[in-house]
């Protein structure tokens, strides 16, 4: 019969020489503690922390003990959920054996994992950062690659805007009795002036009517007749 008791004692003074300085026994019935776990050094000395907490149920190592994270350090949510996960996995495959060594050890790769993670994060960052100034360096200086498509979005956009200006001040000037229209200016405005004057004739038709009395008869024109002229010489027409 397996004397449960004696391996959870056993595992308890192996653990606190192992991890001298980050053990700690909380009670002892049931066996909780917790174990602080630190990834070895990145860049800028920087590190990730976790402190595991674990308690012995009554028939560990055949019963997987209970673990929960209680306060990290520089991990971010999904960092927990990881570790959570892996703390599950390696329970499992170690049921029937003492498991805490083995728990923190992978939680201790996992953490140096992390920290590799975090480095090659920023380097990514900081590489996306410099493509970014240099792309936006290349636009101060080259501007944006000209297409027929933005062409003729740029030109029909500038071709109503310049129309609205000279419209609103063509209309200030008339307001303010600067400026009559031209005929040019009321051309510009309406382009259906030109076909006016056609579309008026054709719209009188023959009913045209003229004033007779403003042409006066042949006969009473008075003409000089060129053979009366003393100066009249057919020689020289």
């Amino acid at each position: 019969m397996t004397d449960y008791s004696e391996e959870q004692r056993n595992e308890l003074e192996a653990l606190e020489s192992i991890y001298p300085d980050s053990f700690t026994v909380l009670s002892e019935k049931p066996a909780t503690f917790t174990i602080t776990v630190t990834s070895e050094a990145g860049e800028n000395d920087e590190t990730v922390q976790t402190t595991l907490k674990f308690t012995y149920r009554e028939k560990y190592p055949d019963e997987t003990p209970l673990y929960e994270i209680v306060s990290q350090e520089n991990l971010d949510d999904n960092d927990v959920t990881d570790i959570i996960k892996l703390l599950e996995q390696q329970a499992e495959e170690n049921l029937g054996m003492v498991m805490i060594f083995t728990l923190v050890s992978a939680v201790q790769e996992k953490l140096n994992e992390i920290v590799d993670q975090i480095k090659t994060r920023r380097e990514e960052e900081k590489k996306q950062k410099e493509r970014e100034a240099e792309e936006e360096e290349k636009q101060r200086f080259h501007g944006t690659p000209v297409t027929i498509e933005n062409f003729l979005n740029w030109k029909a956009k500038f071709d109503a805007e310049l129309l609205e200006i000279k419209r609103k001040k063509m209309k200030e000037e008339e307001q303010a009795g600067k400026n009559k229209l031209s005929g040019k200016q009321l051309f510009e405005m309406d382009h259906n002036l030109d076909t006016s004057d056609i579309q008026f004739l054709e719209d009188a038709g023959n009913n045209v009517e003229v004033d007779e009395s403003l042409f006066q008869e042949m006969d009473d024109l008075e003409l000089e007749d060129e053979e009366d002229d003393p100066d009249y010489n057919p020689v020289n027409l």
